[in-house]
């Protein structure tokens, strides 16, 4: 497998100079956040979090994502939590493009480098520290879970993406695979966050139209992707978010690899609404 690597936001400010128009984009059933928006003027802070700072790129809104959030979290030297989750039925996903974090769950530290990964169930007791001398920055994916009577809460596990090899999707020689974190037929999941890499001239070749909604970073390479209508070029660094049932597909043009982590959730029985007689 060739050596990955991971766009990471730039900050700062654009200069005066620069053009303001940009590839922005937010409709009722996707949105385009391009990796020119993530600037140091849009970062937030959170409670019991240290020298750090992070770009939310999606969170539970009317009109946006309905089932996650996602965190671009930088951590400097020192930095890090005691205290990182407060919600108790939050379960999530720690994904490091840059740097080293050491990341402690139930009492068994971890070292997380550049492609690891980390699932944490809900109501898990963990921490995690930049003890490092450089700036750390992770991907942080959060989901309300879902409980099952009669299903167990998944366990907690760290791994890192270069063992995880890719599976090759039926038909495409290869030029199309996803590496699964998790397996996609254990119902304890009700959200898997995974890694899809096309090869240049790879592409998802039918509108896909699904129940699933989506978050998509792109980690590497450029594409130009279908969202509902709409032909979109998308670049290492840009988030995108589709509403369920919104048509997508992509074509990876590029000169190199196009790869995005990848968020669904899945396994789950569509939520009814009770109206009052």
């Amino acid at each position: 497998m060739t050596t990955p690597r991971y766009s990471t936001p730039v900050g700062g400010l654009p200069a005066q100079t620069d053009l303001t128009t940009d590839r922005a984009v937010f409709t009722e059933a996707y949105a385009v956040l391009p990796r020119g928006t993530m600037r140091d003027i849009v970062t937030s802070s959170l409670p019991f979090w240290d020298d750090t700072r992070l770009w939310v790129i999606a969170r539970p809104l009317s009109g946006f994502a309905e089932t996650f959030s996602q965190y671009i979290v930088e951590v400097s030297p020192g930095g890090g939590s005691d205290r990182p989750e407060l919600d108790p039925a939050a379960e999530g996903v720690l994904f490091v493009v840059r740097g080293s974090l050491v990341v402690t769950i139930d009492g068994s530290a971890h070292e997380l480098t550049a492609g690891g990964y980390a699932f944490v169930p809900p109501g898990t007791d963990w921490r995690v520290r930049n003890t490092s001398g450089a700036v750390a920055t992770f991907h942080w994916v959060r989901k309300a879970y879902e409980r099952v009577e009669g299903i167990d809460v998944p366990e907690p596990f760290v791994t890192n993406e270069v063992d995880v090899p890719g599976g090759e999707m039926p038909g495409t020689d290869g030029r199309w695979t996803t590496q699964r974190f998790v397996d996609p037929l254990d119902v304890r999941h009700d959200m898997h966050v995974n890694i899809v890499n096309f090869e240049p001239g790879g592409v998802i070749p039918f509108p896909e139209t699904h129940v699933m909604e989506h978050g998509l970073y792109v980690l590497e390479g450029k594409a130009v992707y279908l969202l509902n209508n709409d032909w979109v070029e998308v670049q290492e660094g840009d988030f995108l978010w589709l509403r369920a049932f919104c048509p997508q597909a992509c074509y990876a043009g590029g000169p190199g690899r196009f790869r995005y982590l990848l968020y669904k959730d899945v396994n789950r029985h569509a939520k009814l609404s009770r109206q009052l007689v």
